[in-house]
């Protein structure tokens, strides 16, 4: 498994990581789920182990996912074996009403960290993010100030920001431009690139980069069909309805033949997309199998500098107006 260094930072992570949401369970706010439905731990703590033994180092979680339930399950699988690498996120809490909101104040965020800290069953976290903050919270300064508090206090090595799906730049240009952060997680994948333009301007200042959603909830496996159904308490069950499902998967029948191309799979063709970005410290496609940490960890396809391209730039407008149909429901 290829390493890379997490921008200016003394940590070294694996290209291929892990993303832990899906392993949460079922969590709901308010009435919409926010999991990914039914889980079974002990498959859930197989899938970590599995990952492991085929080089995965960095392993991302929030204490939002399965209300803590993720970060239990890799406290219990990894807690402080070394050479892994943990990242976490804070700033989303359920409110009284059962529906979550977000929380960036300095008290919460340094309650938060001893909380998450004891369920991963670790000494400190590697690298901690402020879970989707927006603008208006990163100019009070409070959670910036709490975070450096907290590596000042060794209980974080590092620590960043997980920005929004859809409107990434305001947030990155802000941080970038007065130099907060040691690192960014932000979405990349061949249908969603609206973090690209950032990358350039992120590399040059020294940060780490974490790319999630490399397979767009699965749409990008080339496993689903226009009638694959989730259930109730699986957040794909709003976010991919049937329609958006139809577009999504005619707009990729022009890429899928790159895997053919390669010798390679779908899910094989996302990853190697990620993977063409050097400004990427790692990539973190989703696990909740066995089977699936040995299938996002096969080793990588080096796609041309054509194909990159092509995938870009010239299926630019195509991807375009496919996320103003994922962003808006349809």
């Amino acid at each position: 498994m290829e390493e890379r260094r997490f921008g200016t930072t003394d940590l070294r992570v694996s290209l291929i990581g892990a993303g832990t949401w899906g392993i949460g369970g079922p969590a709901v706010a308010g009435t919409t789920p926010i999991g990914w439905g039914e889980v079974d731990d002990r498959t859930s703590i197989a899938a970590l182990e599995r990952a492991c033994d085929r080089g995965v180092t960095f392993f991302d979680t929030a204490d939002f996912y399965g209300l803590g339930h993720s970060e239990e399950l890799l406290g219990r699988a990894l807690g402080n074996r070394p050479g892994v690498v943990i990242a976490t996120k804070v700033g989303h809490r359920k409110g009284a009403d059962g529906a979550f909101t977000t929380d960036y104040s300095g008290s919460y965020i340094q309650t938060a960290c001893e909380l998450s800290l004891r369920r991963l069953r670790r000494e400190r976290i590697d690298f901690y993010q402020l879970h989707s903050a927006r603008l208006g919270d990163l100019e009070r300064g409070e959670c910036a100030e709490a975070m450096e508090l907290l590596r000042a206090q060794g209980k974080v090595r590092a620590w960043g920001i997980s920005l929004n799906t859809f409107r990434p730049a305001p947030e990155a240009e802000y941080i970038v431009r007065h130099r907060l952060v040691q690192g960014f997680q932000l979405v990349l994948n061949i249908i969603n690139q609206r973090a690209v333009p950032l990358l350039e301007a992120m590399q040059d200042a020294g940060y780490g980069v974490i790319a999630r959603m490399p397979l767009q909830f699965g749409l990008l496996t080339g496993k689903f069909t226009p009638a694959s159904k989730f259930a109730e308490n699986d957040h794909r069950s709003f976010r991919l309805r049937p329609e958006i499902l139809a577009k999504t998967l005619a707009a990729l029948e022009t890429v899928w033949p790159l895997a053919e191309k390669y010798g390679t799979t779908p899910t094989g063709i996302a990853l190697a997309f990620c993977a063409s970005f050097p400004q990427v410290s790692t990539i973190i496609p989703g696990i909740r199998t066995p089977a699936q940490a040995v299938e996002n960890t096969a080793p990588l396809v080096c796609l041309s500098d054509e194909d990159v391209a092509w995938l870009t730039r010239g299926l630019a407008q195509r991807w375009a107006e496919l996320m103003e149909v994922v962003e808006t429901g349809g």
